[in-house]
């Protein structure tokens, strides 16, 4: 079949293109920034429209020309009018997507009893489904947590139980979920194109639901780890979510919709998607768990749920694989060479051009703690070889007039990196500077986010400062 893919970005359709490449179809992708696909390995199998939901005249190109699409979009990270904006682009496909044989949309488990009002984020899911398939011959599949390598339901349970080795945690870590496994998921996606399952709402997941409890201490078993979770009997999901957003990856903006969809038991019932996809038998979960750290570990991670996020930002920090990272980009109205020139001279007798004396107070505190400090200076107050020392860090990687890399050599519970990249564009240079800490165990967690207002602080205005600089005449 000729089918189009919405949310071709996203963690789920990223993936699903691949498989139906496979299987055979003529596939197209509806994208609103075609860069962000140009790199996949499908890019030159597909055919690539660039529209927005939003903007219903720049949908009926892509779909007139398909016999069946995916609806894999959502608008959760737009901001607190996302059921609207939801809303609204359902009815935009619906209205210009009459030619289609067949729509498949993946939405979430709802609990037994309906949507609960708790939880905005299930109830627009649940209105999506009923839209589509009021206007438009559709298949739901309905899914619970999706266990895969950088899915956001992975990450949360992986952060919350590698990091935590003891919690208290609210009662809704007793309710009853059905997870299931990215690769079961993007089985149930391709099957359901068949011609049986136009108008029928499937639920999907593993066989036996379990707890989300269950979940971190079946995590846990398969890491070889020791965890104690104690459950109290107060609900508390708001401040739990924004403790989710705190410890994990997750923004507070995906954590929020996540843990309300879960304060009520969302077990679903398997057995009509077991009866109509008899082929698909979902792993369990820890095997699941299993498939998505030796992916990690392999760093043969598909695509990450923070692929849908939308555009590079000048600022975002990245919690992944137990590294955070902290990445400012800033336009410079000069050449690479002159913004390499700038941040390349950092340290020494110039200084760090911004809350220097702070610099100098780490340096001390360093020294005090058996660290180098900043008594070593540097070599150079302009040339840069890999190896040397810069104050208490040391050049890990230097590549004229591209990138510096720093390793930090100061005492800290973990291992950290200062980098500047200088990528050429129009007639200037985009500069990308980027903190990076792997912390070691609790405490080195504790550290980093103790002192993250600190940083945040510090590095933009340093970013900022290497600006002003590069552009000096």
């Amino acid at each position: 079949m000729k089918v189009l893919v919405t949310g071709a970005t996203g963690y789920i359709g990223g993936r699903l293109v691949a498989r139906l490449l496979e299987e055979g179809h003529e596939v197209s992708v509806l994208v609103r920034d075609r860069n962000k696909v140009l790199s996949r390995d499908w890019a030159d199998r597909v055919s690539i429209f660039t529209g927005e939901l939003q903007d219903p005249e720049t949908l009926t190109l892509p779909l007139q020309s398909v016999d069946a699409a995916y609806y894999l979009v959502h608008s959760m990270y737009a901001g607190a009018d996302f059921a609207e904006l939801d809303r609204r682009a359902a009815q935009n496909f619906v209205s210009k997507g009459q030619s289609l044989r067949r729509v498949v949309y993946l939405g979430g488990i709802l609990p037994e009893g309906g949507v609960p009002d708790s939880s905005e984020h299930l109830h627009s899911r649940a209105e999506v489904g009923e839209i589509l398939r009021e206007g438009l011959p559709t298949t739901e599949l309905r899914a619970g947590p999706i266990i895969g390598s950088g899915s956001a339901s992975f990450e949360m349970v992986r952060y919350l139980t590698e990091r935590l080795p003891a919690m208290i945690a609210p009662k809704w870590i007793m309710n009853d979920v059905r997870p299931i496994a990215i690769r079961d998921v993007l089985a149930y996606l391709v099957a359901a194109m068949g011609p049986d399952f136009e108008d029928r709402v499937f639920d999907i997941g593993v066989d036996e639901p379990m707890t989300f409890r269950q979940m971190m201490e079946g995590y846990a078993e398969v890491r070889g780890l020791s965890r104690l979770i104690v459950p109290v009997p107060v609900l508390a999901p708001a401040l739990a979510a924004r403790w989710v957003g705190f410890v994990t990856p997750i923004p507070n903006s995906l954590a929020i919709p996540l843990v309300e969809g879960i304060v009520q038991p969302i077990a679903g019932d398997v057995s009509l998607a077991r009866q109509f996809f008899p082929a698909i038998r979902p792993i369990p979960y820890r095997q699941a768990v299993s498939l998505a750290l030796e992916k990690t570990a392999a760093s043969l991670v598909e695509t990450r749920w923070s692929g849908a996020l939308g555009d590079a930002e000048p600022y975002e920090i990245v919690d992944k694989e137990g590294v955070v990272s902290e990445v400012r980009r800033r336009f410079v109205n000069a050449p690479p060479e002159r913004v390499y020139q700038s941040f390349a001279s950092l340290g020494g007798e110039k200084g760090w051009l911004a809350w220097n004396w702070a610099w100098r107070l780490r340096g001390a505190l360093d020294g005090l703690l058996g660290g180098p400090g900043l008594r070593r200076g540097r070599r150079h107050p302009t040339d840069v070889d890999a190896g040397e020392a810069i104050d208490f860090w040391r050049v890990e990687e230097v590549r004229p007039p591209e990138l510096l890399r720093l390793r930090a050599e100061m005492k800290v519970p973990g291992h950290a990196w200062l980098q500047w990249e200088a990528v050429p564009e129009n007639a200037g240079t985009r500069l990308v500077q980027t903190a990076q800490f792997e912390p070691t165990g609790f405490w080195g967690a504790a550290y980093w986010y103790g002192i993250y207002p600190v940083h945040k602080k510090i590095f933009s205005d340093l970013v900022d400062a290497v600006v002003a600089d590069a552009e000096q005449p």
